[in-house]
């Protein structure tokens, strides 16, 4: 294609329409559907925290299909330039104050563009200094350098394809963590009961309950020392309460020279791991399994306590499962105690009653669950790539 790309201004190439103000008394339970800030996410256009106007107070253009909706005063610098693209017809349906709409005659590609580092710099340019928003005159004057005609149509539609992938992908890995959710919800018991809803085929028999205490073999603390002389023993890797609560299976590597006596808190297969601190009181506790043997001996770092399961009656990926229930959250989050920092006792969580079933119904409980995070995890890889090449396209495509 011979077209000519050149430097030209937002506001020669695309039209801009304001947002409606409305009082608090306007709101309604139905009428106008008000397009918020809270309603662009992941550059789609979604329910949450709805709001509806009455029809007669409406004094701005009602939205098109293709228009694009940008986030344009925000009390987060971060939100300033979110936005999404309106891809079905929406009646009835008009922007909020602190919203901008774009309409172009080429509106997928106007919204790739959106999507670029470039548009981000232009935002940063363009901000308040003491206000996070960006007026339509400034967004007029925005600088890009913009192809037209046929060539800005192919490049439009080409990431209109890559976005609908990305789409795609993220409703497949929303469906998977709800039907997660859902299992963790149905596969173990609550307070009162002794049976699940859902059983597997030929497992009808009481869940038995135990504290942690019973069903631990061995518990150990992680290292207690306040410099970085104290962390690490050898070239041997540890892992710290950051690990734990992320449920990541990367650990740091110690580099620091030191002998330890005591293997007390070496962290082996199988093992539990519980943070008792952090500066959100939701992931204190939160457990880990280790799921592998690695190379190198792996130790446990401070503000984390380790159970190593018998073996013989109770599984360890069972219990992992288990205890991020709902129903074991509802039990563990009210544990936590502090104001700035939240911290949690390794007798309570000892003392945590848990309801288990034989060993072989463990095991298909942890297996279904278990391959339901592998498809999560392959769903995420797959979302992952797409963003990771539209980003690339949109550095080599946008100059």
């Amino acid at each position: 294609m011979n077209v000519k790309w050149e430097q030209r201004k937002l506001g020669d190439v695309v039209n801009f329409f304001s947002g409606l103000t409305y009082h608090p008394s306007d709101v309604k339970n139905k009428g106008y559907f008000v397009i918020r800030s809270s309603n662009i996410q992941n550059n789609q256009i979604v329910s949450a925290d709805d709001i509806f106007v009455n029809k007669d107070i409406i004094n701005v253009p009602n939205v098109k299909q293709g228009d694009i909706i940008v986030v344009v005063r925000n009390g987060s610098r971060k939100l300033i330039g979110k936005h999404a693209q309106v891809l079905t017809d929406m009646p009835n349906t008009v922007i909020g104050a602190f919203m901008t709409g774009v309409r172009s005659k080429s509106n997928f590609y106007i919204n790739a563009l959106l999507d670029s580092d470039q548009f981000q710099k232009e935002i940063y340019k363009n901000l308040g200094a003491t206000i996070n928003q960006i007026t339509i005159g400034e967004f007029r004057k925005m600088r890009f350098i913009i192809t037209s005609g046929n060539e800005a149509q192919t490049i439009g539609e080409f990431f209109k394809k890559i976005d609908t992938l990305i789409t795609l992908q993220q409703r497949k890995l929303e469906q998977l963590k709800q039907l997660k959710k859902a299992m963790l919800q149905q596969l173990f018991v609550s307070k009162n009961s002794k049976q699940p809803v859902l059983r597997f085929k030929n497992f009808d028999s009481d869940w038995r309950q135990y504290s942690l205490k019973d069903i631990s073999a061995k518990t150990y603390s992680g290292l207690s020392g306040k410099s970085k002389d104290d962390f690490g023993h050898g070239k041997a890797r540890y892992i710290t309460y950051l690990n734990v609560h992320n449920n990541e299976v990367a650990v740091s590597d110690g580099v620091e020279q030191i002998e330890v006596d005591s293997k007390q808190n070496k962290v082996l297969k199988g093992d539990l791991l519980f943070t008792i601190s952090s500066e959100v009181p939701s992931e204190v506790a939160l457990n880990s399994v280790w799921p592998f043997e690695a190379g190198k001996d792996i130790y446990l770092n401070s503000f984390c306590f380790g159970i190593r399961p018998k073996s013989n009656y109770i599984n360890s990926f069972f219990l992992t499962y288990c205890l991020r229930s709902p129903q074991m959250r509802k039990l563990i989050y009210p544990l936590a105690q502090g104001i700035s920092r939240f911290n949690i006792s390794k007798q309570s969580i000892l003392a945590l009653k848990i309801n288990i079933p034989v060993l072989p119904e463990q095991i298909n409980i942890y297996k279904v669950l278990m391959h339901i995070d592998n498809l999560i995890t392959l769903r995420q890889n797959k979302l992952t790539q797409l963003t990771t090449l539209k980003k690339y396209l949109l550095q080599n495509l946008f100059i």
